[in-house]
């Protein structure tokens, strides 16, 4: 699909709610992008509920990954308050370039990825956290296919090689194991919680799993610029590449809804505050227009300060 068809393809699953205006700059509707995860169809609904009570019209639009920013940089899209910079494309890039997209600042979350373990395993490996304690103790992690080195769950094999490209360059004694999916990961995982076997996971957040249970982090050498997965040695790793989330506009929001630029510009949410409200959807079954209700009930003297 070319770029062209694929923003074409954009007009799916449009939704239009119209508050009454109020001291609105302009009354065509806020178009906001929805992709794929929980995590940002949160941010995208909560952001519109309150652009909703600031007066404005929105609209949320289903838009995938890599046309949505052509969209944005033509205006066809207005904003997406979660961008993850470790999924960006040159069409992002060039748009911030040209000026045809704004990066109003990161929304608060603090992106994780890495490897976790519960506490028990620090018991088996007392030089936990840091990771040069799993050199002395990969067999704490072992079990019969990979002794004597350590298991290590990595991410389903389509999801790249990271974790399996840090072990070879580190010479870690892991036997990196590919999770079959998203969903065999978290199993795996609360079945060694529960009977306290053996595990060390790569994983990220936020993630409804932390709101659930504590884990732990391996922890890394701070990384001397760029952490570059690929290439790194044993007394230098710096581990894994961590992300940041933007809020990202299109140039025609600002100019036709100053005051909604300056809401978008305060608007923040938490890895706690996400962690949670996605355990609620994902796990406990509640419909995400609840979950987003609660939080905004919850959080009034907050975003009373964003919308005035």
């Amino acid at each position: 699909m070319n770029l062209n068809t694929a923003v074409a393809a954009l007009a799916i699953s449009v939704a239009t709610v119209t508050a009454p205006m109020a001291q609105a700059e302009s009354q065509d509707p806020i178009k906001i992008a929805v992709n794929e995860w929980t995590g940002q169809h949160l941010s995208a609904n909560i952001a519109a509920e309150l652009l909703k009570k600031m007066g404005y019209s929105v609209e949320m639009v289903t838009a995938g990954g890599l046309p949505q920013f052509t969209a944005l940089e033509q205006g066809e899209l207005h904003f997406n308050p979660e961008v993850w910079d470790n999924s960006i494309t040159d069409a992002y890039t060039n748009g911030l370039t040209s000026g045809a997209i704004v990066d109003m600042g990161q929304l608060g979350l603090e992106p994780r990825e890495g490897w976790i373990y519960p506490d028990y395993m620090a018991e088996q490996c007392p030089g936990l956290p840091s990771y040069q304690a799993l050199y002395d103790c990969a067999q704490a992690f072992a079990n019969a296919e990979s002794f004597p080195n350590g298991r290590l769950i990595t991410y389903p094999a389509d999801w790249g090689t990271r974790s399996k490209s840090v072990v070879e360059g580190t010479g870690l004694p892991f036997n990196p194991v590919p999770g079959g999916s998203e969903g065999a990961m978290v199993a795996e995982l609360k079945s060694a919680l529960a009977s306290k076997e053996p595990i060390l996971m790569m994983f990220w957040q936020p993630h409804w799993v932390f709101a659930e249970v504590d884990m732990n982090w391996v922890e890394w050498n701070p990384a001397q610029g760029e952490c570059v997965e690929e290439d790194q040695q044993r007394d230098t790793a710096c581990g894994f590449a961590q992300a940041s989330v933007n809020k990202i506009v299109s140039k025609s929001l600002p100019e036709n809804w100053p005051k909604a630029a300056k809401f978008i510009e305060q608007f923040t949410l938490t890895n706690a505050e996400q962690n949670a409200m996605i355990l609620e959807v994902d796990q406990g079954g509640r419909p995400l227009e609840e979950v987003v209700q609660d939080w905004i009930t919850a959080n009034e003297a907050k975003w009373t300060s964003w919308i005035n």
